[in-house]
């Protein structure tokens, strides 16, 4: 099993869910998170005034998943959430030691 955290523009989190849907992706997690990466934040006006914003509104995505499935995940994540500027996101993958539902004690896949 694999944990896929994606960070993505706030804007892309309808498509990429839907496209997760499709893929029958039983649960996710999604926060609201702030960051920057390689655009250094962004410069905005205000009453005439120029400010730097150096923390970027984003949304974390977090889905727990199959090692069969995670190409298909990663795959549908890419193609909704490219806009191919700077600022897409990144994704993350990490293996799973174990999952353990809390109400069954079901374990594993099954916990999925």
């Amino acid at each position: 099993m694999k944990k896929i955290e994606a960070i993505i523009q706030s804007y892309k989190l309808e498509p990429v869910k839907e496209a997760l849907h499709a893929l029958s992706i039983q649960g996710m997690t999604v926060t609201e998170v702030k960051g920057f990466g390689r655009q250094k934040g962004i410069r905005e006006v205000y009453r005439g005034l120029e400010y730097k914003v150096d923390l970027i509104p984003k949304v974390k995505i977090e889905v727990v998943a199959a090692d069969d499935k995670v190409d298909a995940i990663t795959a549908a994540i890419i193609e909704q959430a490219r806009t191919g500027r700077v600022g897409d996101g990144k994704i993350f993958i990490y293996p799973l030691a174990e999952v353990i539902r809390i109400r069954t004690g079901e374990t594993g896949e099954a916990a999925l």
